[in-house]
């Protein structure tokens, strides 16, 4: 299984949505694996050529975007991807400390059948999964996701891959210098067979130790 499996499967699970929300995943996905590089002026013009989008679904997305903090809009001189903060990270986790442990706990409580299936097709993608740093960021932001929809709380839903994908950059930032990447991955195994077991304060506890060792792992190398 690819990557663009991978990526294919999470936004099926989502539903395709509206062109603007099909635009928005394009190219939240682009800026938060810095193919777009913090910095970088946005074009939206060159970005719906690009994707194949009108620019009416592609302006829709960058509001959007620009609420998330993915990018900035200044008066006069355009829009661009916004930088990474690496002051951000403590305020970043500090979040997910809070809410990802919550989102693990409901999962295993709310998960159904479908989200099981889901997670199970994910558990097994883990055992065979590529060392190649941009798959196991994909891989990574699949697991997330698919956990976040398995609360059955579209609020948390949200908030959650916000701030995913806020430290997802800082993570990709550093990804030449983290070489537990696979290792930090792989970590969802026990996670995900705890949600499907439902236990819940278990899932909660790994969540937590996920998020902590996120942190302590970017500050490692900062």
């Amino acid at each position: 299984m690819t990557s663009s499996t991978v990526a294919g499967q999470s936004a099926a699970g989502q539903g395709a949505g509206t062109l603007a929300d099909q635009a928005y995943r394009a190219i939240s996905d682009r800026l938060v694996t810095l193919q777009i590089r913090p910095g970088e002026p946005i074009n939206d013009e060159r970005i719906a050529a690009e994707l194949g989008f009108g620019r009416t679904p592609v302006r829709e997305a960058l509001k959007r975007l620009e609420h998330e903090r993915l990018i900035v809009a200044y008066p006069r001189r355009g829009t661009f991807a916004t930088e990474v903060q690496i002051a951000d990270l403590g305020h970043i986790s500090e979040v997910r400390r809070e809410l990802e442990p919550l989102a693990a706990g409901l999962a295993a409580q709310r998960a159904g059948e479908a989200d099981r299936a889901v997670l199970d097709g994910l558990l097994a993608h883990l055992a065979d999964a590529s060392d190649a740093g941009a798959d196991l960021i994909r891989l990574d932001m699949t697991l997330h996701r698919a956990i976040y929809a398995a609360t059955r709380n579209p609020y948390l839903e949200d908030t959650l891959i916000r701030y995913d994908n806020l430290a997802t950059r800082i993570w990709c930032l550093f990804l030449d210098r983290l070489p537990g990447l696979a290792g930090h991955v792989h970590e969802h195994g026990p996670l995900l067979r705890a949600i499907m077991e439902g236990d819940t304060e278990k899932a909660a506890a790994l969540a937590d130790e996920h998020v902590k060792g996120f942190e302590a792992a970017i500050r490692s190398v900062i």
